[in-house]
């Protein structure tokens, strides 16, 4: 009897690329989305999270610069505005059109650095942001043309809400009771009080120089960072866990969100 399916990341290994351990998101057989929104937000997600995996931060197993942190939580806002602006609570009418349909439109794909990445911290956010992408693909409103629910807008977002807290807790020190507050926002000066170097170990402020042989330029990077229609995609495997062990442990301005948006709808 063969195994029953899952929806674990899925490795891209296509050609010269299967070595850097990149993951994609398990889209199943929801290769079109006729909504719009989804397809955004798909978009905007994935190439951002790819483009922080890409950086040399992932190489390293140390605490993340504050130039990623700010990436991140650029994302992390970016994300809740546009759900907040967006999502339709469930007893408001939907927007509908009278003649009017979108055409189905494949997804796009961004290939990711995860299986091989060593930074922890940031692995951890890159799985997180894979799951939101996951529910993504796969929810049942890419059959909606216009519209997003608050439902479809708390699943997304309850992974970059934990990702902004991992952060906010984690790295930057900010008290628990202040971060649970789903509009919560982190202010510029947070940020530039980061300090890991006051609050981590030696062992985990040091490490050793990764392999830079396998680094591709930006031309290199082209064809992932434009994206790949899902219908140009081969059958992807899992990734073999029993191959490789990652060691290690578990561009922008920081810009506050606008008033009124939040993780939670």
């Amino acid at each position: 009897m063969a195994g029953f399916g899952n929806d674990a990341f899925r490795w891209y290994n296509v050609g010269d690329w299967a070595e850097l351990g990149l993951a994609v998101p398990h889209f199943s057989n929801d290769r079109k989305s006729q909504n719009d929104t989804v397809r955004y937000l798909v978009e905007a997600v994935g190439r951002n999270t790819q483009a922080v995996m890409f950086h040399t931060d992932a190489l390293l197993r140390t605490p993340p610069s504050i130039n990623t942190l700010e990436r991140i939580h650029k994302l992390c806002t970016r994300v809740r505005s546009i759900l907040s602006s967006r999502a339709v609570p469930s007893g408001v009418n939907n927007m509908e059109s009278a003649h009017a349909v979108p055409a189905p439109e494949d997804h796009l794909v961004f290939p990711t650095p995860y299986f091989k990445v060593r930074n922890p911290w940031l692995k951890q956010y890159c799985g997180l942001s894979l799951l939101s992408l996951t529910e993504m693909y796969q929810h049942q409103e890419n059959a909606k043309p216009l519209e997003i629910s608050t439902d479809f807008a708390n699943l997304a977002g309850q992974y970059f809400q934990r990702i902004y807290r991992l952060i906010a807790v984690e790295l930057l020190r900010v008290p628990l009771a202040e971060v649970t507050d789903p509009e919560f926002t982190l202010t510029d000066e947070m940020l530039r009080s980061y300090n890991p170097g006051q609050w981590f170990t030696s062992t985990e402020m040091i490490d050793t120089v990764p392999d830079m042989s396998r680094m591709p330029t930006e031309d290199d990077l082209e064809p992932l960072t434009n994206g790949i229609p899902t219908s140009l995609l081969p059958e992807l495997p899992r990734w073999p866990t029993s191959t490789y062990h990652a060691g290690g442990g578990g561009a922008g301005s920081a810009t506050p969100a606008r008033s009124g948006e939040s993780f939670r709808l």
